[in-house]
């Protein structure tokens, strides 16, 4: 009975450490010196629109950090091939793209290592980045990502694109809030997304003009 409840007061201890070892590896990258901004994809990659993005990007010579999904890259292996070899990061959006907070902790791990493998497979690295879909996080999700090596990574600036606002409203709202260290979230996959190749070339040429340079998250 004394043994069972050290034990459990034990995992506690351990689940609740894991939890605030997660606090400091989420929300934003290190901040770099200067105006520097991190344009993130994610849902990818889609043979639509990924290559699209892809040619805007290198038309401004930014590089971007793709949150890839699993499945996505499994159906598409060429182009996160593409996309790493073009100079940007991949890092991973989990194999199917759940809500963290509804599973498992063997489901968990499994939709991580498992994008984990896809992606390792095409850039020869392991991502160090987790984005949660819809950004849903709580404290299991971090001790979780904690658990695997990962760095939630979330974001500051949503121009809500995949709601296919009008390309004219991706922009303003990019535009509208961007700051130093800001970190936007579009879409390259997961739907209908000409609106957001049709913004990108916008926000990236008013950024630059603006003094902007371009990080990517990791890679």
């Amino acid at each position: 009975m004394i043994i069972g409840t050290f034990r459990r007061l034990a995992a506690l201890l351990v689940a609740a450490a894991l939890a605030l070892l997660a606090v400091g590896f989420s929300a934003t990258p290190a901040a770099a010196a200067g105006k520097v901004v991190y344009i993130t994809f994610d849902d990818g990659p889609s043979a639509v629109y990924t290559p699209k993005v892809l040619k805007v990007l290198s038309q401004y010579g930014v590089h971007a950090t793709f949150f890839e999904v699993g499945q996505q890259i499994a159906a598409h292996p060429s182009l996160t091939s593409q996309v790493y070899h073009a100079g940007h990061s991949v890092q991973n959006h989990t194999w199917s793209h759940p809500d963290l907070r509804n599973l498992s902790s063997s489901q968990f791990t499994y939709q991580v290592t498992a994008t984990d493998r896809q992606i390792r497979a095409r850039t020869g690295y392991r991502t160090c980045c987790l984005r949660p879909p819809y950004g849903a996080v709580n404290a299991t999700v971090r001790a979780r990502a904690a658990a695997l090596g990962k760095k939630l990574a979330l974001w500051t600036v949503d121009p809500r694109d995949w709601s296919r606002p009008g390309a004219a409203a991706i922009s303003y709202r990019v535009l509208s809030h961007v700051r130093p260290g800001s970190v936007v979230l579009l879409h390259d996959g997961g739907g209908d997304r000409s609106q957001t190749v049709a913004a990108l070339s916008g926000i990236l040429k008013t950024l630059k003009a603006r003094g902007y340079t371009f990080a990517t998250w990791a890679r």
